[in-house]
């Protein structure tokens, strides 16, 4: 099932999403997931973005690498992930967000990280990512804490995508994937 995607101005967007009953079964979800993710050409997804308020998401970093970078990109779920550390140089690159489609922005993280997580059979592992993959772990592991990519951006910045931001939570927004709007 490919599920539609929540716009910008849900408030399930702004709440730290729950955890989920271990050994609970979520593997329907997570195909599910994954199809949304695939069928809206995204490199992440996390359950808020599809109106379920859990700490689940899935990634597809191989979208993101380019064939010359030595970096290996691949797809994981991760179930109640918590970062543990964030470390390394900080570097800018340009984000988006399928719950915000016509808007990105630099976005500042760090290059590194150490995250524990659940895969879809309840094994728990701990893991360090870098580079692109911790990137997009990063992002959407803010969609968990209720964080949006566009709340990092300040004064000018943030002014500028205000007006966008306004338009795509009425709707007013064109994309190849459904989506769900809070003010249409």
């Amino acid at each position: 099932m490919i599920y539609p995607i929540v716009a910008y101005g849900n408030p399930i967007l702004k709440k730290e999403a729950e955890e989920i009953k271990e050994g609970e079964d979520i593997s329907k979800l997570i195909e599910d997931m994954y199809a949304t993710m695939d069928h809206a050409n995204g490199v992440g997804l996390a359950a808020p973005q599809i109106n379920k308020g859990i700490r689940l998401f899935v990634i597809d970093s191989n979208l993101m690498l380019d064939e010359e970078d030595e970096e290996k990109g691949f797809r994981k779920v991760f179930v109640n992930p918590i970062i543990l550390d964030e470390y390394g140089d900080d570097y800018s690159f340009e984000e988006g967000c399928l719950s915000i489609p016509d808007v990105r922005a630099e976005i500042i993280r760090p290059e590194k990280l150490t995250i524990e997580y659940f895969d879809e059979n309840w094994n728990l592992h701990e893991e360090e990512f870098s580079g692109m993959t911790a990137r997009v772990i990063q992002h959407e592991y803010d969609h968990l804490e209720g964080i949006l990519f566009v709340d990092y951006l300040k004064g000018l910045k943030k002014r500028l995508v205000k007006s966008k931001l306004i338009e795509i939570s009425k709707g007013k927004v064109s994309t190849d994937y459904r989506m769900v709007y809070p003010l249409k």
